[in-house]
């Protein structure tokens, strides 16, 4: 019995340093492929100039100041508002910021050519493969509230 439980005790001795290992393995790595987040607290009133592209379906604007690279705000065609981290999701790390394409249903990322579809952040063009980071939106008394 002595030696059963001696046994066990090595076992789970065994156990504990393999989980620990695993553990420790991944302190201080940061997965540098997604856009990072950082907090996002914009509002405007809808009739500022700076906001006039939003007053027709398919209009786009660039916000500075917000985000990692600043903020796209685009007035889909089906009258709802969106809101996009400018950095682009190819190497973001980088922080390359995006443009508005003319017509404005698409963005560019200027460093790698990957275009991004304005209706949902996906990528429409490679290298990118992952999706723009989007922020929640939402309009009251004729003001746009973006956070995360």
């Amino acid at each position: 019995m002595g030696k059963g439980k001696h046994r066990m005790k090595g076992w789970i001795s065994g156990v504990c340093l393999v989980l620990t290992i695993i553990a420790f393995a991944g302190c201080g790595k940061t997965d540098s492929s997604y856009i990072p987040d950082v907090p996002v607290s914009f509002q405007d009133a809808l009739s500022d100039p700076r906001l006039s592209n939003l007053s027709v379906a398919g209009g786009a604007v660039l916000i500075n100041g917000y985000g990692v690279c600043g903020l796209i705000l685009y007035h889909d065609p089906s009258g709802n508002y969106l809101a996009y981290d400018r950095c682009s999701s190819y190497l973001p790390q980088n922080k390359c910021a995006v443009t508005l394409d003319s017509p404005t249903f698409t963005a560019t990322d200027p460093c790698s050519g990957s275009k991004f579809s304005l209706s949902d952040g996906s990528p429409v063009k490679a290298p990118a493969t992952r999706s723009l980071k989007m922020y929640s939106v939402t309009i009251s008394y004729n003001a746009i509230f973006v956070s995360n």
